[in-house]
């Protein structure tokens, strides 16, 4: 089992930025990728990036351009670095661990993200 603890959400401005961090612990060598998502107000949780292990990065068309995730396997943290924010970027954000010997993800507690317009 992985324990994901995420922080680094608050209230920011349009147009402003914020860097969430993802500290795991626990299995960590059996991690092949992770992840952020987000979750709105009355509105499903949608994927944001993903990196994995290798490095390789992909991000949602909604963020790309604005949100670059990233990782320290020495601090064992992954980052989401969220720049030019807007009103609808407001959500719930979370972080994931997937595991190749686990049939289901590991999740963290969420940090909320507020922008203001």
């Amino acid at each position: 089992q992985v324990q994901l603890v995420e922080s680094g959400g608050g209230l920011v401005q349009a147009g402003g930025s914020l860097r969430l961090s993802c500290a795991a612990s626990g299995s960590l060598l059996s991690i092949t990728t992770m992840a952020w998502y987000r979750q709105a107000p009355g509105k499903q949780r949608e994927w944001v990036a993903t990196i994995s292990d290798g490095g390789t990065r992909n991000h949602a068309d909604s963020v790309k351009g604005r949100f670059f995730i990233s990782r320290d396997n020495t601090k064992k943290t992954v980052y989401l670095q969220m720049n030019s924010l807007k009103a609808e970027d407001t959500a719930v954000y979370y972080c994931n661990a997937h595991r190749w010997d686990s049939p289901t993800d590991d999740w963290g507690q969420g940090t909320q993200v507020t922008v203001s317009s």
